[in-house]
């Protein structure tokens, strides 16, 4: 069943009488979580959770893929690298007990996409408006460097939640993630630049066209040296805000 919301045609799929409507996007995040498809990554995430960091060793990890999470109406879907070891690995949610969620959050909150600042926990409170974030990779990798195989046998999951959530501004936090959107709209010949924007065309995914705006990623390693500084960041959600 096809049903127009005033922002994009969306799919819902509906359960014979008698049984619950299904959600897709639920149905999916539960999916994810569930999946052990990359030894090397079931093994390292499961290990992490075990072990800890000392500074987290009272708390619980949660130690399986992080799914995506937000307004499942959202016209903005943000795609991030992969869970860090002892921040989404640990909290089960993007970006979320991390200096790169600390750096996030903030902007989001300035922006009017968050309803706080802070991200501690799946029950901070925390809520998204217009907006999804998800990852390119689902587990935590060792060093940070999910290889090109484990990406590609993520990739089904990422091009699923933009084919349901219908987003009309896709966010890249990263090459990465820039490069994983490239592949899943099989788009050659862009370069990835912070603050640039690419249009996408309607395809399979996506039934109307996009606008695919890059960002620096806000890890340490960007935020810490300069390269990407809260009003390059907050600029990044202003133009995010604009293109819808």
């Amino acid at each position: 069943m096809i049903k127009n919301d005033g922002r994009a045609t969306r799919r819902f799929f509906i359960k014979p009488t008698g049984v619950s409507p299904l959600n897709p996007l639920d149905s999916l995040n539960q999916e994810i979580i569930e999946c052990r498809k990359c030894p090397r990554l079931v093994e390292w995430r499961e290990e992490v959770a075990r072990v800890k960091r000392k500074a987290h060793k009272d708390k619980e990890y949660w130690g399986k893929p992080v799914p995506g999470f937000g307004d499942p109406q959202a016209r903005v879907l943000v795609v991030g690298l992969a869970p860090g070891a002892h921040g989404s690995n640990r909290t089960g949610r993007q970006f979320t007990g991390d200096a790169s969620g600390g750096f996030l959050f903030p902007a989001l909150h300035r922006a009017g996409f968050a309803n706080q600042a802070e991200a501690e926990s799946r029950s901070d409170d925390l809520i998204l408006k217009d907006m999804y974030i998800t990852a390119s990779g689902r587990c935590a990798p060792p060093d940070n460097k999910p290889t090109p195989a484990e990406l590609n046998t993520c990739q089904p999951y990422l091009e699923r939640e933009i084919q349901i959530i219908q987003p009309k501004v896709i966010v890249c936090l990263g090459k990465i993630a820039f490069d994983r959107i490239l592949k899943i709209f099989a788009l050659r010949n862009l370069k990835f630049s912070h603050g640039a924007v690419y249009s996408i065309h309607p395809s399979s995914l996506s039934f109307h066209p996009l606008s695919l705006l890059c960002s620096y990623h806000p890890s340490q390693q960007n935020t810490l040296t300069g390269k990407l500084t809260v009003e390059m960041f907050d600029d990044i959600w202003k133009k995010a805000k604009s293109l819808l």
